[in-house]
């Protein structure tokens, strides 16, 4: 058997417990005392093994960044290795999503997205450091407490590391069946208003322009900017008009959802949301947003990194095969950029984000084996 997958199976029972551990310090995007406890435990949790430092950003918890200490002589440029600390899950979630153990899945409000990871790439580096495996270049763990909100504070720091590393792991939740993620679409988000003109709905209804209206033909124009076939989707989200039912709108407002697989997609809707024009003349349409995540491409790099992975995957005896997902992450910021970025490494699960989060029990080990392999690789 594979030393390292030896190692993560004998050492299941220290990996379920820190888990555990994690979940149950909830941990919410928008409760900085919340996020800097979890930040607290994690540094807590890996001061025996890595240097760490904290990031402030006001109105948010601190990021932190781990440099491990492993074994190796010269150690040859860096590794980068995303992580978050945040959850969607608010405060008192455990009262009803407690964590436990039940038909071979672990359960609990970010178990799966992503407190699952970040134990396992924990118990990765205690692997290499504990059966003494040489690691070529430096390994760094930056860990942004505001991934699951857009990662406003924390996307120039990631960018700012990223540049000076030769690959980026992420430990996002892995795919169906444990498929890494070799492709991510970007995201933005527009918002539209249009402004017409107050009047009452009964005495001066002709002298109104209502915005509801207005928009209401605004949507129908927006929805047709989706292109399936390219993987182009344009959700409007949600709208807000009017103040009375008597009184015609002098304003609504509409916030829509887009993502792209590719960066020329973006061009396309900027160029598709800039030529919107008003139906009723005597009212104004004004447009804002764009895309905030740029798409995660499958270059070469990256399926290369994949393969790399695959092969390492194959010697646990792991089939491992790739995705292409809707959703977005840290790891659109680092690609975008160049550098080769392979995601989904984190635990092997489903739910995110759901009522049914949970993570299996019979993937930790061969996840854990896969994360110390493919670090002490590249």
């Amino acid at each position: 058997m594979d030393p390292l997958l030896r190692y993560a199976r004998a050492q299941q029972s220290g990996a379920i417990a820190l888990i555990r551990q994690f979940v149950e310090c909830e941990s919410p995007s928008d409760d900085a005392a919340a996020v800097n406890r979890f930040a607290g435990l994690l540094a807590e949790s890996v001061k025996d093994i890595a240097k760490v430092r904290p990031h402030f950003a006001a109105g948010h918890g601190r990021h932190l960044r781990c440099e491990f200490v492993l074994p190796g002589s010269k150690k040859q440029g860096q590794i980068l290795v995303l992580g978050h600390s945040d959850t969607v899950w608010p405060l008192g979630t455990l009262r009803t999503m407690p964590f436990r153990r039940y038909n071979g899945r672990l359960w609990g409000p970010g178990v799966f997205d992503m407190k699952g990871g970040l134990a396992l790439f924990i118990m990765a580096m205690r692997a290499l450091r504990d059966l003494n495996i040489p690691v070529a270049r430096k390994v760094v763990l930056q860990v942004n407490s505001d991934e699951e909100i857009g990662s406003v504070s924390s996307r120039a720091l990631t960018e700012e590391i990223a540049r000076k590393s030769a690959a980026v792991l992420v430990l996002e939740p892995a795919g169906p069946e444990g498929k890494l993620k070799t492709a991510r679409k970007g995201v933005g988000e527009y918002r539209v208003v249009v402004r017409g003109v107050a009047a009452h709905a009964g005495l001066d209804f002709d002298k109104g322009a209502s915005a509801i209206t207005e928009m209401a033909r605004q949507v129908e124009v927006i929805v047709g900017f989706t292109r399936l076939a390219r993987g182009i989707t344009v959700n409007p989200g949600v709208i807000r008009g009017g103040t009375r039912s008597n009184v015609v709108a002098a304003e609504c407002s509409l916030e829509v959802d887009v993502r792209v697989p590719r960066a020329g997609d973006a061009r396309f809707l900027e160029r598709q949301f800039a030529a919107l024009r008003p139906f009723d003349r005597r009212c104004h349409v004004e447009v804002a947003g764009g895309i905030n995540r740029p798409p995660m491409e499958r270059t070469k790099a990256v399926a290369a990194l994949f393969e790399q992975a695959r092969a390492l995957a194959a010697d646990l005896g792991v089939e491992l095969d790739e995705c292409a997902v809707g959703g977005a992450s840290d790891g659109n910021f680092t690609a975008a950029l160049g550098v080769p970025t392979l995601d989904g490494l984190g635990a092997v699960g489903e739910g995110a984000h759901a009522a049914g989060e949970s993570i299996f029990v019979d993937r930790l080990a061969d996840r854990t084996a896969l994360l110390a392999k493919l670090v002490a690789a590249l």
